[in-house]
């Protein structure tokens, strides 16, 4: 419907923690409040859109965004989809981080730190991350919305060095809630499991790059979903015509056994109640049984291309934009052990340290943390610096088989220089054909 006046307003309140330790020595630690206010109005065609560190006079702030509006004075119909009011919602948290001082979370993190410091680590860091955050949204169609929750978080990185040569490895955990993370996520474990890793390294293999039948752990698959499939369904994306799924809605474009969700209310570190734009979070099907269903929408977009709006999403106190939460392949029926076995021989490869996507060109490449050589169904060397790429819409055509063991990780999605806490997840996918090389 036209709005030829509509405005918004989100008031943010809260206070960030934040402690950095590096080879044992505290170099970072932070705590401090904030506030301020986030103003759309929409006038003439045009957003106006300004920030504010007062919350007390709104009526100003609306005015100022109005003025900016109209000067633009674009003399569009700009259209808003109506979208499902989203829902009050304060999320508890069960160990409350309030409890503990600054001293006893820095020898928390003292510890975990302590334990990827194996035999041949060089060195190592973590961080500790909290935010407790309030926000209210509301707008000139009625709404009148607040959510109360907090975010925890840690990152645990270890080096190995032996004759020139440097291995890393480093895992993060995230999530809404209190410290019950520290006591779900088993961080000296995995701080350990880190350390040994980033040793091992040491004496894998480098990869013989070719091409090669693949099998994708649940993190690396869970990036390619997020990569190379989430942000190719976001609206604005397909608007400005760089994604390689523009104009495929109702087609083909995977194999019958992929099926990708995006859901901000699954309670991980994508959750959140509303967007901000005040909508309902709820599941989207973007693709089903290898057929793409759906696009990820702003009000603005899903007025443009259809759908429903529920991922307009912001960092502070910038603008929304189009963005994925949880992002997902579901579940299949293949036990790891029958994947490794339809794989025969090939390359499995596990976890991510980053790479590039180009959704316009439909193409990627991602770094895995390591890999393994596979023969006979059987995980047999180490491998280091491995990569895999190729192109989405192949790669998810070859998908052969889809694991039963479907596990999320956590982390931060940049976009229009924004960070934003988002999930992904996955089971393990066989791959027929893929590239696999030196990371580089």
């Amino acid at each position: 419907m036209p709005l030829p006046e509509f405005y918004d307003i989100r008031i943010l309140r809260g206070s960030r923690t934040r402690i950095v330790l590096d080879n044992g020595k505290l170099e970072e630690i932070a705590q401090a409040p904030f506030q301020g206010a986030a103003v759309r109005a929409l006038s003439g065609g045009a957003w106006g859109f300004v920030t504010t560190d007062s919350v007390d006079n709104m009526n100003k702030e609306i005015d100022r965004a109005r003025q900016i509006a109209r000067k633009i004075d674009r003399h569009e119909d700009l259209m808003l989809a109506a979208a499902p009011a989203g829902k009050s919602m304060t999320v508890p948290a069960k160990r409350d981080p309030r409890n503990l001082s600054l001293e006893e979370k820095v020898a928390l993190l003292r510890e975990i730190e302590n334990a990827a410091k194996v035999k041949g680590v060089t060195s190592t860091q973590a961080v500790y991350s909290e935010v407790e955050m309030i926000v209210h949204y509301s707008s000139s169609e009625g709404l009148d919305l607040d959510s109360k929750m907090t975010r925890m978080g840690f990152v645990i990185s270890a080096v190995a060095h032996r004759n020139g040569l440097y291995q890393t490895d480093g895992v993060g955990r995230a999530g809404v809630g209190g410290l019950e993370l520290f006591d779900r996520e088993d961080p000296i474990s995995l701080a350990q499991d880190v350390g040994a890793t980033a040793v091992a390294l040491l004496d894998a293999k480098a990869p013989q790059g070719g091409t090669y039948p693949v099998v994708l752990d649940q993190e690396l698959a869970g990036v390619f979903v997020h990569e190379a499939v989430g942000h190719a369904t976001e609206a604005d994306i397909i608007l400005e015509g760089d994604s390689c799924l523009e104009g495929k809605l109702g087609e083909r474009i995977g194999s019958e056994l992929v099926t990708g969700k995006d859901d901000p209310s699954l309670m991980l570190n994508g959750y959140y109640p509303f967007d901000d734009e005040g909508s309902m979070a709820q599941e989207t099907v973007l693709v089903e049984n290898g057929i793409l269903k759906s696009y990820l929408n702003s009000r603005e977009t899903a007025a443009r291309l259809g759908g429903v709006p529920r991922n307009a999403r912001a960092e502070g106190l910038e603008r929304p934009v189009v963005r994925m939460s949880n992002t997902y392949i579901a579940n299949g029926s293949w036990k790891l052990d029958e994947i490794l076995e339809e794989l025969g021989s090939g390359v499995y490869l596990a976890g991510s340290r980053g790479g590039q996507v180009s959704t316009g060109e439909g193409v990627f490449q991602f770094n895995a943390k390591r890999g393994y050589l596979v023969e006979n169904g059987e995980k047999t060397s180490l491998l280091r610096d491995v990569s895999l790429s190729g192109k989405i819409l192949e790669t998810l055509l070859h998908v052969k088989a889809v694991g039963n063991d479907l596990k999320y990780n956590s982390g931060r999605c940049g976009k229009a220089g924004q960070l934003v806490p988002v999930s992904d997840g996955s089971p393990h996918l066989l791959v027929e054909h893929a590239t696999v090389g030196g990371a580089g």
